[in-house]
C-alpha cells in the first residue's frame, strides 16, 4: 500500500528535518523534540504525569490501566500499586474477565474513594460487526453500573466499533441521554479492525457535541499511514480526546527483539510507549499490566523526561518493516469479504497475538472457544484471494493453523 511505503520511507527524515511539515501534514511523530539525541539521564517525576482529554478540560494520566485481566475482589495490589503512581484511571468493560474486572474495579473504587478514581466502561462486543441498536449499548450500561458499585461511570465507551452506522443520530442521542440522566460524564467508543480510519473521521464530522473521546489501536508499526494520520488529525481539531491502545503491537519476534533493542534509556516495551506519547495529538495509552515487574516498567518509561533519540526510532522503524507479515492490521474487511462464510480471521490472528506474544493463553483460549464452528474453521476454506489482498502479506491459511494448534 502507498502509505506503508511512505512511512517506511520517509517519515522519520522528513518529520527529523523540517517541523513546518509536521504542522501541514499532521504530527505524525509529535514535538521535535521525539529526536532527542542520546544524553545525561533526565530526572523522572514523580507520578505519572497528566494531560487534558481533549476539549473535555480534564486531566488523566498518560498511562491507563488496562482492565481485561481480572482483579482480586477484596483487595488487589496491583491496583493499589498503581493507584500509587499515579495511575488514576482504569478502562474496563462488561466482557473483561467474565464481568469480574467490573466486581474488583467496584471493590477498589470504594477502597480509594470514588472521587479519586476514574472509570471508563464499555459495552459492545456482541459478536456481530454490524451496528447494534442503540438502546442495547444503554441498558448494558445500566447493568454495569451497581456491579460497578457507583451511579455513574466516567467515561463510557462503545466497544469494539465497526460498523459506521452506529455512529448515526440514534446512537449519538442515546450517548446524550445516558449524560443527561448523569450515569456517564463523557462518551464516546472504542475501535480496533478494519474501519478505524473511516470511524474516526465520521466522529470528527459529528464533533464533540456527540462524541467526547476514541480509544483505538495506535502503535510505532502504524507511524507514516496517511489516512490514519489525517483521520486522527481531524478528530485532535475537532477536540475529541484521542486514547491509543494495543501500543506494544506485539508479535512472536519481541522476545528477540527484546535483546537486540539499543538503548542507554529505553527497554523496548517503553521505547513503543514513547514513541505514541511523543504524538501530541494522544492524551494517553492504555496498557495491560500483569505484574509489577510491568508497572515498573511502564511507569519509569511514563515519569521520564527523556525522549527517543533518532537510534531508537530508526530501530523501531526496522524492527516493524521487518515483522510486519506477522502483524495483523485486524483490516478484516478486505481478506475476510474474499472468502466464503463467516469464516473470522482477524479475531483468530488478534487471540493469537494474546497468546503468543501477551502471554495471556487463558484468555485467548476462551475467546477462541467462543467462536462458533463457521467463524473458526478454515479447513477446505480458500484462502489464496484473502492472503493475496492481505497488506501486510500475512501467510493466513499457517497463521489460522498455528491459532487452532495453540488454542483449540
Amino acid at each position: 500500500m502507498s502509505h506503508e511505503r511512505f512511512g517506511r520511507r520517509d517519515l522519520f527524515k522528513r518529520a527529523a528535518t523540517s517541523s513546518a511539515l509536521l504542522g501541514a501534514t499532521g504530527t505524525a511523530l509529535g514535538a521535535s523534540t521525539a529526536f532527542a539525541q542520546d544524553a545525561a539521564p533526565v530526572a523522572a517525576a514523580a507520578k505519572v504525569p497528566t494531560k487534558v482529554l481533549g476539549a473535555t478540560g480534564e486531566k488523566i494520566p498518560i498511562l491507563l490501566m488496562g482492565g481485561e485481566f481480572p482483579f482480586d475482589p477484596k483487595f488487589d495490589k496491583l491496583l493499589h500499586r498503581a493507584f500509587k503512581e499515579g495511575m488514576t484511571y482504569i478502562d474496563t468493560a462488561q466482557t473483561y474477565s467474565n464481568g469480574k474486572s467490573h466486581v474488583g474495579v467496584g471493590n477498589f473504587q470504594e477502597q480509594v474513594g470514588r472521587d479519586n478514581i476514574w472509570i471508563t466502561s464499555k459495552a459492545g462486543l456482541w459478536g456481530d460487526a454490524s451496528a447494534s441498536p442503540p438502546e442495547r449499548y444503554r441498558d448494558a450500561l445500566l447493568h454495569e453500573l451497581p456491579i460497578l458499585r457507583t451511579d455513574h461511570v466516567n467515561l463510557f465507551y462503545m466497544h469494539g466499533l465497526q460498523d459506521v452506522k452506529t455512529l448515526e443520530p440514534g446512537w449519538i442521542k442515546m450517548g446524550q441521554d445516558l449524560k443527561k440522566a448523569g450515569k456517564t460524564k463523557y462518551f464516546g467508543f472504542s475501535c480496533h479492525d478494519g474501519t478505524v480510519v473511516e470511524l474516526l473521521n465520521k466522529a470528527a464530522s459529528i464533533g464533540t457535541a456527540g462524541i467526547d473521546a476514541i480509544m483505538f489501536k495506535y502503535s510505532f508499526a502504524q507511524y507514516g499511514d496517511l489516512e490514519l494520520n489525517k483521520a486522527i488529525d481531524a478528530c485532535h481539531k475537532a477536540g475529541i480526546g484521542l486514547i491509543a491502545m494495543k501500543t506494544q503491537d506485539s508479535v512472536p519476534q519481541d522476545k528477540e527483539e527484546v535483546k537486540n533493542f539499543q538503548s542507554q534509556n529505553f527497554t523496548l516495551a517503553q521505547a513503543k510507549l514513547k514513541s505514541v506519547w511523543a504524538d501530541e495529538r494522544i492524551t494517553a495509552c492504555v496498557s495491560g499490566i500483569v505484574n509489577t515487574t510491568i508497572l515498573k516498567e511502564n511507569t519509569d518509561a511514563a515519569k521520564t523526561n527523556a525522549q527517543l533519540s533518532m537510534k531508537e526510532w530508526t530501530q523501531l522503524n526496522q524492527y516493524a518493516a521487518r515483522t510486519s507479515d506477522h502483524r495483523c492490521a485486524f483490516c478484516n474487511h478486505i481478506c475476510e469479504s474474499r472468502v466464503a462464510g463467516d469464516l473470522r480471521i482477524a479475531e483468530q490472528l488478534r487471540y493469537l497475538m494474546y497468546a503468543e506474544s501477551y502471554g495471556d493463553h487463558m484468555g485467548a483460549r476462551e475467546k477462541y472457544a467462543a467462536l462458533s464452528p463457521g467463524q473458526r474453521n478454515f479447513e477446505g476454506v480458500d484462502l489464496g484471494a484473502a492472503m493475496a489482498a492481505c497488506p501486510r502479506r500475512i501467510d493466513i491459511a499457517a497463521r489460522l493453523q498455528a491459532a487452532k494448534a495453540l488454542l483449540a
